[in-house]
């Protein structure tokens, strides 16, 4: 007997409830855990006698106890540091390490700087998000039906506070990259669930007169699901090379990437889907 994902449809919703719930209770009481892209920090700049590898920077200013210090190579010899606010003594102690460990080098500036991301730069990203929603609901409304367009979106925010959540409880350091994460998660969630009701709608036009819309639904996900797998496990093999090899400075980026896909493949399956079904079979009560 084939594997009923839709007739289970209240088992996955209690589970995507049990990593969303306490998410934004972590989310009302602790927020996330922002980077200094979103809170500011100090600046530093140095400039080295000799070449130097930035794997042997980040070394020295993690020893120093700053892991999540954002560090980047200028022209020629020169690194810019960024790091949380530092008193004029922790200063100090990062260049006294740098000199002794990575080499002789020269302070152009030591400065505090504003945030990168700021309040206004965030909420146009919400409003990008609005407009973005808008315009996949239209989409879909267009290309299927209206109510598939609300499932959809439906999914896309499944995975949107999945991944909010997660950061969230593990207090992982949320920094510029993650918006671009959080957008790219969108983008991939909403093709797959297009599939699903692509072959969906195509059953619907050779659907038997007894079939309930259940097991339609179901042999369509069953049909697709080689499909999404293939498709997720191809992209994870990526994103995990990335993970342990990529270095820290994509770390964050990458694990958020890897928790959206995983969360996008189970949305497409177990809630998008489901989800029209029931605004269907709702549909046909109010009838």
């Amino acid at each position: 007997m084939t594997f009923h994902f839709v007739k289970l449809r209240k088992i996955w919703y209690l589970i995507s409830l049990a990593i969303i719930i306490p998410g934004l209770i972590s989310l009302m009481l602790q927020g996330l855990s922002l980077g200094i892209d979103f809170t500011g920090g100090s600046l530093i700049e140095v400039r080295f006698q000799e070449n130097v590898n930035i794997n042997q920077v980040r070394g020295v200013v993690t020893e120093q106890g700053y892991k999540d210090a954002v560090i980047q190579k200028g022209d020629n010899k020169d690194y810019i540091i960024r790091t949380s606010e530092l008193t004029e003594e922790e200063s100090e102690n990062i260049l006294t390490a740098l000199n002794e460990n990575a080499g002789s080098m020269e302070l152009l500036r030591n400065q505090r700087v504003s945030p990168i991301i700021s309040n206004e730069l965030i909420y146009s990203a919400l409003w990008a998000l609005l407009l973005a929603s808008a315009l996949i609901l239209t989409y879909i409304s267009i290309r299927f039906e209206f109510k598939q367009g609300i499932a959809a979106i439906i999914a896309i925010l499944h995975d949107v506070f999945i991944v909010l959540s997660i950061f969230s409880l593990l207090q992982i350091t949320v920094n510029s990259a993650f918006v671009a994460a959080m957008l790219t998660i969108i983008g991939y969630s909403i093709n797959d669930t297009i599939i699903i009701f692509d072959r969906v709608r195509e059953n619907l036009r050779t659907r038997k007169r007894k079939e309930s819309l259940e097991d339609l639904v179901n042999a369509s996900l069953w049909q697709t699901l080689a499909r999404s797998i293939n498709t997720v496990l191809t992209v994870m093999f990526v994103l995990v090379a990335l993970f342990l090899f990529g270095g820290s400075t994509i770390q964050n980026f990458v694990l958020a990437m890897l928790i959206g896909v995983v969360s996008g493949a189970y949305s497409s399956i177990f809630t998008a889907s489901p989800v029209w079904v029931d605004f269907k079979l709702r549909e046909k009560k109010v009838s």
